[in-house]
Formats: structure tokens, sequence, C-alpha cells
């Protein structure tokens, strides 16, 4: 099964930076929530992917959705934040381990030779014939052992063995032995039952819902810090274009001074003021294009670029306009909170985490019972070899081997019966009441969690919705403000032309519609990214730019 981000924006493309490999692991009496990932480890780290489709004539040249793509694919902190994924899903196939059934195979040869001390070794006086008792043993076994969900236990083994020996008093010689056992023990009490061996399957596959659930939440937050960091390189190069331009009309307005002077207009200490305001703006000016290749060299990292040397050297186009569409978002704060509580991923791992919590409660409780357990065996057996008399020396009655042991074997004539009660009643267990304990803190401790998470959820809607307000009213005051200082520019520009004004207050003028021009671009990244903490907030982010996790990780129980 697999979990992946789609772009509906980009047909045909699918994200597979995220992929979650998860191969269906069942145990029929635990049902499915999720399954487990096979992920084969790789030797090395895949290389950044998709940069050099966004290269034209020498730019990386993105939009606002191909660099939410670039961050899905290569982001280091995507692919950090699904590693608790696969380790949850490994520690859900690892809880499997107690249903793996186990094969074990033995053999052995065993030869002793020894002197006779008793004429019950047949082997006669050993001080007059010089004769040891010689023997030869060799045993092989095979068992098969299974436990299944109920809490029992199977255990079958099959065994055979051969014995040679001098010894004269036995009627069979090789002997050859067969056995054939059945064993089962289901516990009564502790253990009983579906629900306490389930237990660990179904707290890992809990476990395993909150890490794909948190892994959401961080992708919407890593997506979120990908938009924010468009933005703030989009607002470094406004900011470098207003930087240009405002420059561009200082050295304008000390040219217009220049000629003035020479021609004898212009006082000559007039000029120092033009003259010093074009040095200060290019000072603005560097210092606004440094901050661009800052902004610029923070969102390479965010999307990966730096770890491509000939990507991480080419300059960035970033085509999203920065004027908002009209009419502008409106949302109130109860319905932000509302989606929230609704789609925030964190609510549902919390939750999976306090149903992991309850089976560990139940668990440990179970665990605080009596150990009985009954067990019952059947044995059938069977001696196959060479039939001897009782005669000396001993006469060879009948031939036979390992197909007379079988025989007797199945024919199940030698069986043995066992069946029995094992009480274990610990005195004093200090370590089931505190495994109960530990339990019951977990789940309060995951109670006050979701308390808090409530609380940080409903602040961080509060501040987005805040936010949100505050940048469209901004927007609608800047644009105001952008547009009065460009027409006291003109009108200062008017003035000096026909005589009446100063060089002072046309470039005081200048100055406030820089500012003014730096304000209504903040203004309009402050209502971008405000939207994007408004998606975040509510937990629709991922939705609202096309990206979806395909939920094939499992069943939710």
């Amino acid at each position: 099964m697999i979990a992946k981000f789609k772009s509906t924006k980009l047909p045909g493309i699918v994200l597979t930076a995220c992929t979650l490999f998860l191969a269906s692991v069942d145990l029929t009496a635990g049902g499915s929530e999720r399954s487990t990932p096979q992920i084969t480890p790789a030797n090395s780290l895949p290389a950044p992917s998709a940069l050099h489709d966004y290269v034209k004539g020498g730019k990386l040249t993105l939009s606002l959705e191909d660099a939410i793509r670039l961050t899905l694919l290569n982001n280091t902190d995507v692919r950090l934040a699904r590693t608790p994924v696969d380790q949850a899903g490994y520690s859900v196939l690892a809880a499997y381990r107690p249903f793996d059934p186990l094969l074990v195979a033995s053999a052995s040869d065993q030869r002793s030779i020894s002197s006779a001390d008793s004429l019950l070794q047949g082997v006669g006086l050993a001080v007059q014939t010089n004769q040891s008792l010689n023997q030869l043993t060799q045993q092989a076994s095979l068992s098969y052992t299974q436990a299944f969900a109920p809490g029992t236990n199977v255990n079958v083994q099959f065994s055979g063995g051969k014995g040679d020996t001098n010894n004269s008093f036995f009627f069979i010689n090789p002997y050859l032995t067969a056995n054939l056992s059945f064993q089962v023990t289901q516990p009564l009490l502790r253990n009983r039952g579906l629900f306490p061996n389930l237990a660990p399957i179904r707290i890992a596959r809990r476990s395993l819902n909150a890490s794909a659930d948190n892994f959401e939440g961080q992708v919407s937050t890593l997506v979120q810090q990908g938009i924010n960091q468009y933005w703030n390189a989009v607002q470094a190069r406004e900011g470098l274009r207003v930087a240009e331009e405002s420059l561009k009309q200082a050295q304008a307005s000390y040219d217009h001074d220049k000629r003035s002077l020479d021609l004898g207009a212009l006082p000559p200490l007039d000029i120092y003021r033009s003259e010093s305001q074009v040095a200060q703006r290019r000072v603005a000016e560097i210092q606004a294009e440094y901050a661009w290749k800052q902004a610029e060299d923070q969102f390479r990292q965010v999307i990966g670029a730096d770890l491509d040397p000939y990507i991480r050297a080419l300059d960035l186009d970033l085509t999203q306009d920065t004027a908002a569409a009209e009419p502008l978002f409106t949302i109130d704060e109860a319905t932000a909170l509302a989606e929230a509580r609704q789609h925030r991923p964190e609510f549902r791992a919390l939750d999976e985490q306090l149903a992991g919590d309850e089976i560990s409660v139940r668990l440990a409780q179970n665990q605080l019972l009596p150990d009985l357990e009954l067990q019952g065996s059947y044995l059938s057996s069977g001696i196959g070899g060479n039939q001897y008399n009782a005669a000396t020396p001993p006469v060879l009655i009948a031939p036979g081997g390992f197909n007379n042991a079988l025989a007797q074997l199945f024919n199940f004539g030698f069986p043995t019966y066992t069946a029995g009660l094992t009480l274990t009643l610990p005195i004093r267990n200090r370590a089931g009441r505190a495994a109960l304990g530990q339990a019951r803190v977990a789940r309060t401790n995951d109670l006050y969690q979701l308390r808090k998470q409530n609380q940080t959820v409903e602040l961080d809607v509060a501040n987005a919705v805040h936010s949100l307000e505050q940048a469209k009213l901004s927007i609608a005051a800047a644009k105001i403000a952008r547009d009065l200082a460009q027409k006291t520019v003109e009108s200062e520009q008017r003035k000096v032309q026909l005589g009446t004004g100063t060089t002072f207050f046309v470039l005081e003028a200048q100055n406030e519609l820089t500012q003014a021009e730096n304000s209504l671009v903040q203004a309009q990244i402050s209502y971008q990214t405000a939207l994007a903490a408004i998606d975040h907030a509510t937990g629709t982010l991922l939705d609202r730019h096309h990206i979806q996790l395909d939920q094939t990780v499992g069943k939710r129980p």
C-alpha cells in the first residue's frame, strides 16, 4: 500500500519523495488497522529531484505551487519527519513476534566405551574376557511450536533414535525408536482470550496511526514554512526593486540639481543634499541586494536547491504575483476553530494515543491476575530393530529396522497421556502494580497533552485570524498611502520645474514614497503568509494546495 503526495495542478505527476511503502500483515483474530511498512534501506541518500525541470533561460523559475512541490520532494526535514512512521511500522511487525511459528531441529551422536563391572551388562566377566561395554546412541528430533491469538500454545515433536550395544541381554540390537508427541497449553486466567494476546499489536498499530497523523501535521508545518520562505524571498526581491527605483529618483534629482548648479540657478551649498541622498540610497540598495541574496539562500535550502551545485549557482525567478486576489478572504474565529478541531491531525494523533493508553491499562490489569494454565499432552512411540533370543550366545530371530518403529508409532498402540494444571500465584506482584500505575500515568499525561493541544490550537487560530484581518486593513491603508505619496512626488517635482519648489521637499517626498512602496509590499506579503497561517491553523493547508496523503497505510479501528 502507498501513501503519497499528489498535486491536481500537475497532471500525471506523483510526488513520491515521502512515499511510504506498506505491505499488509494480518492476523485474523486481531483485525487490521494499519499495515506495517516494508522499507528497503538505501546505502546512500537520493539526489534532489525535479529541480532541472524548472530551469528556464538560465534561471530557476518557480511559482508558489512549484516551490511547494520541490519542498515535498527534496526538503530534508520532510524526510526526517517520515522516519518515526517507518520505525512505528517496524514496531507493529515486531509485535507479531509471539505468533511467529518456531521450528527446531536437533541431532546428536554419542559413542561410549567403558569397563564392565557387572554381569548384567552382558559382556561376561571383563577380567577374564578382556571385553568392555561398547554403546552407540544417536538421536534426532524435529519440533514445531505455534502460539495462537486466544493464548493457546501448541507443540508438536517428532523424534527418532538408534542404539547399538554389545550387551547380550538386549533382545533388539541395534534398536531404533520413534516418538510423536502433541502438547497443548491454555491459560485460564492471565493471558486468556484474544484481548491480552493481541493487545501489543493493537497498541503498536495505534502508535503507527499516531505517527502517521503526526507526520501529516509536520508536513503541513513544513509546507507552511516553505510558503513563508517563498514570500520572504519575494519580499526581499521587491525591497531591492523599490530601493533601486528610489536610487534612480535620487540620481535624477541630483542630475537636475547639478545642471541647475552649472547654469548658476542653484547655490553651491544646495547640491550637497541631493548628493547625500544618492549616497544614502545607494547604501540602502546594497543592503537590499544582500538581503535578497540571503533570502534566496534560505529558500534554496527549503527546496533542496543547495544540494545540487549547478542549481545552487542559478538565479531565482519567483513568478507568483504579490497582489491579493479580490475579494480578500474572510473567516471568523469561531468558524476557523471549528475547522481546526475537525481537520487538525494532531487531535487524531492524540486520540490514537489515548486509545492505546486504554489498551495498556486493561492489559496491565490482566497481568495482575494469577497465572493458571491447563496442560495436556499425548505421546505415541514405537521400537524396531533386529530381534534376538535369550540363548548364549544370542541367536537372531527376526531382522527389523526403522520401519517397524514407525509402524508401531502410527498404530498408536503404545500411547502416553498427561493432563495437569499449573497455578502461579505471586505473593507480591509489585512489578505488575507498577506497570498498571505507569499505564495510568501515561493516560493522564496524554489527557493533559490533549488539553494543551486545544489551548495551542485556539491560540494559533486566534493569531492567524487577527493577522489576516490586520493584513487586509494594512493593504487598504498602504494602497492609499502609496497613491498619495506618488502624487506628492509628482507635485513637488512639478513645483521645482515651475521654480516654486525646492529639492528638499522633492527628496522628502521620494523618501515617503519609498516607505509607502515598502509598506504596501510588506502588507501584501503579510496577507499571503496570513492565508497560509489560517490554512495551517485550521488543518486545511494540504487540501488548499491539492496535496493528498493517501490513507492506505491501514484502516482505522
